[in-house]
């Protein structure tokens, strides 16, 4: 069987998720790598192994709340998600209204969630990426790291750690976007912005 067949059996009840990042343990606990922890901690409560590379991503496959779906980590560096992304989604030919990406926002206050059915990249070099690929219209999950403090440029900013002061609120914000995509799974993202857009509790 060959790529474009195996797709076709992959159809459109199938959902993709991803969390944007950089790969390698030098980022992972970076501002900019919520997203990647997002995924892990989807992976872990769906019980699903992120083990295989395919499309310069790591993913793995498997059900949550009784959808069937791909998580997956672009290894690409952020600025190159869309190669990632855009393969994954031609592949197992999923409709971009199944398609979530999940991403830090500095234009967000700490510790808010906020869901869009689709837009524009805001400045954000991982969701520019993905949209010269494949358009703007798709979901995503942006997660709210602040601005940078001072005069202190943004790319620095999003590539600095998590202070251990800000750690409960990270987790608790995980926590908060797995519950959130859960709804978006199994209800849509209309009831999931209703009940997850604004700050955490």
């Amino acid at each position: 069987m060959d790529g474009t067949q195996a797709g076709e059996t992959q159809s459109n009840n199938k959902y993709l998720v991803a969390g944007l990042g950089n790969p390698g343990r030098r980022y992972r606990r970076n501002r900019h790598n919520i997203g990647f922890m997002v995924i892990d901690r989807l992976a872990e409560t769906a019980g699903i192994q992120l083990r295989r590379v395919q499309s310069n991503a790591i993913i793995g496959d498997g059900f949550l709340t009784q959808q069937s779906l791909i998580l997956a980590k672009p290894q690409t560096y952020m600025n190159k998600s869309g190669t990632a992304i855009a393969s994954l989604t031609r592949y197992y030919r999923i409709p971009l209204g199944n398609l979530l990406v999940i991403y830090d926002e500095i234009d967000l206050p700490f510790g808010m969630l906020r869901f869009r059915e689709q837009g524009g990249s805001g400045g954000h070099n991982g969701m520019k990426s993905i949209i010269d690929q494949i358009g703007q219209e798709f979901p995503r999950l942006r997660l709210g790291v602040d601005r940078p403090p001072g005069y202190m440029e943004p790319a620095d900013y999003v590539l600095q750690n998590f202070s251990d002061g800000e750690a409960s609120i990270v987790d608790e914000m995980i926590n908060q976007a797995v519950a959130a995509i859960q709804v978006f799974l199994n209800d849509g993202i209309e009831i999931a912005m209703t009940r997850f857009n604004g700050q955490i509790t």
